[in-house]
């Protein structure tokens, strides 16, 4: 799924231990699109390497176009859904640049 708003909020970061003993880092933001209804998303972000790249280039107020995957998951009973993001790209029309367009020369040999 993918959603475009700007973020209002950025939570602080928890960290733990799995039960395989694996250190693991967490990060949460929230993202407010300019839809009528169901506007605001609570969105985290897994892996020490994301949370410092979101760290270092997102702040709130930017303009994101977050790409997320939903997931539920069980526990004594409960059910729990969670918006797991793996890509955030500036939506201020800011891309990153493009590689220069290979030239077309159809009426050379290749050899």
């Amino acid at each position: 799924m993918m959603i475009t708003g700007k973020i209002t909020k950025v939570l602080d970061v928890q960290t733990g231990t799995s039960k395989d003993g694996k250190e693991w880092k967490k990060q949460s933001f929230l993202v407010e699109t300019t839809e009528q209804y169901n506007n605001l998303y609570c969105i985290d972000i897994f892996g020490a390497e994301k949370v410092d790249n979101f760290a270092k280039y997102q702040k709130v107020g930017n303009n994101v176009k977050v790409t997320f995957n939903v997931n539920t998951n069980e526990w004594n009973g409960k059910y729990f859904t969670s918006l797991q993001s793996w890509r955030i790209d500036k939506a201020d029309g800011v891309t990153t640049p493009e590689p220069a367009p290979i030239e077309d020369n159809t009426d050379e040999m290749p050899f």
